[in-house]
């Protein structure tokens, strides 16, 4: 199983070799866009991001979903210890 986090496209660092600076839960990182080929993107989409590579454009309310449910499933986790 993967697990994705969102991301937020900041700007396009290289279109020729599909690379591009995201943001992750504060953190910038250059992610590659490669599997999205097919795919219009831009600075603000968000992006479900995995092990360096974006594996789809997700809108604003499944990334907030995505957030919420990490933070719930964490807090869960924690009570348990």
């Amino acid at each position: 199983m993967c697990i994705g986090v969102p991301g937020q496209l900041v700007e396009i660092q290289n279109d020729e070799l599909r690379l591009a600076l995201v943001e992750v839960g504060g953190d910038r990182r250059s992610v590659s866009l490669a599997m999205l080929a097919d795919e219009e993107v831009e600075a603000g989409n968000w992006l479900l991001v995995h092990m360096g590579f974006a594996l789809a454009r997700i809108d604003e309310q499944e990334a907030r979903r995505i957030v919420d449910s990490r933070i719930e499933m964490s807090s869960e986790l924690a009570g348990r210890s």
